[in-house]
């Protein structure tokens, strides 16, 4: 399943909504965590810091080992962001991206969650300004990227 190339406008809308986003990307980071671990709570075992289990996703959230990959989550999100014109430059980083989460046990199906998760951020950062159009780009653009990943499971 090849993903369509996103037109100029839908690039610019990206560029645009992710400004806003990224003015504070640790609390956006959380909103979307949070409801990562609302949809698909089997999540949270998978993210161990020096062997210790969380008890609950509030534990997990307020952990600073746990900041540090939203943190880092959101520099992915960033990167694509800026490289929306030419998304093939990220290949190669995303696709050992996808290895490691692969390592760690994620299953690629996790990831349309993680799509959700990324929409309803948008949609509680956004407002009203979040329009039909920028969401069928974000989707295109996450797309993109996980098709990416992807092909760090198939070990291409």
């Amino acid at each position: 399943m090849e993903t369509r190339r996103l037109s100029g406008p839908e690039q610019e809308l990206i560029r645009e909504s992710w400004q806003k986003v990224n003015s504070n990307p640790l609390q956006h980071g959380m909103i979307l965590f949070t409801r990562l671990f609302d949809l698909e709570p089997d999540l949270l075992p998978l993210f161990q810091y020096n062997c210790r289990q969380f008890s609950s996703p509030q534990d997990c959230l307020s952990s600073p080992e746990f900041l540090d990959h939203i943190r880092k989550v959101m520099l992915v999100i960033d990167a694509a962001v800026t490289h929306v014109e030419n998304l093939s430059s990220l290949e190669e980083y995303l696709t050992n991206l996808g290895k490691k989460h692969k390592a760690v046990g994620v299953k690629l199906s996790s990831f349309s969650t993680v799509g959700e998760s990324l929409l309803y951020m948008l949609e509680q950062c956004l407002g009203s300004t979040f329009t039909v159009t920028m969401k069928e780009a974000w989707t295109q653009l996450y797309g993109a990227v996980v098709q990416a990943m992807s092909r760090g499971w198939n070990g291409e």
